[in-house]
């Protein structure tokens, strides 16, 4: 078979992640309350739509195949982490501080050059990346102009303190 070679569309981007979840309830609460998602439909105990601003869902959630059931153990095929750009930095800095307002936890904090980065887990384990992009123009490149991502600490304090009055 001689195959074409194909091309996404530069315009193409990722519309929705669906993710099986075991207690739809649970994960309702956290995408609502931690994530700062709101509910745009429910399919009764087995499936629900979340949003933000107003599109008709950038989440799905369902216990089709896994109600009930236990995360994926580690070292096992599946979704790394599904990452939820932020339009601003300060947006960022917002989600970290409602993020230390509740007490859930970061899994990691990083600066990679082109994204400054929050990691955190859902209920079921499901990994979550939540990111603001760096200027096109301020993204580290080598001589050649090769882009150079890297992973650094990401300065918390300073991130947490961003917008707030002196």
């Amino acid at each position: 078979m001689n195959l074409l070679p194909y091309t996404q569309p530069a315009e193409s981007r990722i519309g929705h992640v669906h993710l099986k979840v075991s207690d739809l309830d649970r994960s309702i609460a956290f995408y609502q309350e931690v994530m700062g998602y709101t509910l745009t439909q429910r399919f009764g105990t087995q499936a629900a739509f979340l949003s933000a601003g107003g599109y008709h869902h950038h989440i799905g959630l369902n216990t089709w195949e896994s109600r009930g059931g236990a995360p994926a153990p580690s070292g096992h095929p599946g979704l790394y982490h599904a990452a939820i750009l932020v339009p601003t930095r300060e947006d960022l800095a917002e989600f970290l501080r409602h993020t230390i307002a509740l007490g859930y936890p970061l899994e990691g904090a990083a600066d990679h050059g082109v994204s400054h980065a929050l990691y955190l887990r859902d209920p079921d384990q499901n990994g979550l990346e939540v990111y603001w992009d760096v200027p096109e123009a301020l993204w580290p490149r080598d001589a050649a102009g090769a882009l150079q991502m890297f992973s650094k600490g990401l300065d918390l304090q300073a991130l947490a303190a961003l917008g707030l009055p002196a």
